[in-house]
């Protein structure tokens, strides 16, 4: 089962390096969250218990920025960055089961972050490595390998800035034996990369590995017609996890602004077409809370409407 056999809307969490971050650990590391598989397995169980006791379904895994190169760089060889790599799925069910809530179905996403998240400099805001589709792919595969062998419900191809390398993620998910969800991270109407959303989203439209497609990591202005040009493009359920909205200054090392995720803005995505909805950076357990509340209905037309 995965979150998108569901009939009814469901809630994803939020920025797992968001609440690590609120729990007091630094993450300027090149390897992010993942780091704490190392260092500290049972702040990440923490952190995905916040988001579930808030109401989320779905928990990604802290394996977004963990790649083969950089553990290599930490003296760690394959058999270590595959137990880690299991670790992070493991870690993730240990806290769906820990979770109150008895019987309520719970979902782990095997986060698989891009070529530019494991550079750790920004390019998957970016995209446009200099690399070949079938480079990207082969370099993508064996870290998609060791996930499908930890067995998640899906895995998560997330933030991908550019269409070269969703051509590789879909190549490299092929026959993996476990489904995928797509989504990159835009700019407006535009992949970071600049090529039109309806081309990008086109791209795993007829791939019966992709079994739901979106955005993550953008800004919220941008999900409404994100969600507009996928429907034109496929019928595969669609799911949205912006960040917060707010501003990154990388000068003073902090963030500025409002935040713009709200409650009424989750609505309005599930109203239009999402299935499955959460956050990224800068989204806490508090707005998930209030995201949940507002998909405890059945019906669309009272997402819609504000009723339930």
């Amino acid at each position: 089962m995965t979150p998108f056999d569901a009939s009814t809307p469901l809630v994803c969490d939020g920025g797992l390096a968001t609440e690590l971050e609120a729990r007091g650990h630094d993450l300027t590391d090149a390897l992010w969250s993942a780091r704490l598989l190392l260092d500290a397995p049972g702040e990440i169980v923490a952190a995905h218990r916040a988001f579930f006791e808030a109401g989320a379904a779905v928990a990604t895994t802290a394996s977004y920025q963990a790649s083969l190169d950089g553990f290599a760089r930490r003296g760690l060889g394959r058999a270590q960055f595959a137990a880690l790599l299991h670790r992070s799925v493991t870690l993730a069910r240990q806290a769906a089961a820990e979770a109150p809530g008895e019987g309520r179905h719970r979902f782990v996403a095997a986060s698989v972050g891009p070529y530019g998240a494991a550079l750790a400099d920004g390019a998957e805001y970016r995209g446009r490595y200099g690399l070949t589709t079938r480079q990207l792919r082969d370099w993508h595969r064996p870290r998609l390998d060791i996930l499908a062998e930890a067995a998640p419900d899906v895995l998560a191809l997330e933030t991908v800035p550019d269409v070269d390398e969703a051509e590789a993620l879909v190549e490299a998910v092929a026959g993996l034996g476990v489904p995928a969800w797509l989504t990159y991270s835009i700019a407006g109407e535009h992949t970071r990369a600049g090529q039109p959303l309806t081309e990008a989203f086109a791209v795993a439209a007829d791939s019966p590995d992709v079994v739901a497609i979106g955005v993550n990591c953008c800004a919220p202005d941008d999900v409404s017609g994100a969600l507009a040009h996928a429907r034109t493009v496929t019928e595969k359920p669609l799911i949205v996890y912006p960040n917060s909205g707010e501003n990154w200054d990388a000068a003073r090392r902090r963030w500025w602004g409002p935040s713009l995720f709200t409650p009424e803005r989750a609505r309005r995505w599930f109203a239009e077409g999402a299935t499955v909805v959460g956050g990224c950076c800068r989204v806490s357990p508090a707005d998930i809370a209030g995201t949940a509340d507002i998909s405890n209905v059945n019906d669309p037309a009272d997402i819609a409407t504000g009723a339930g």
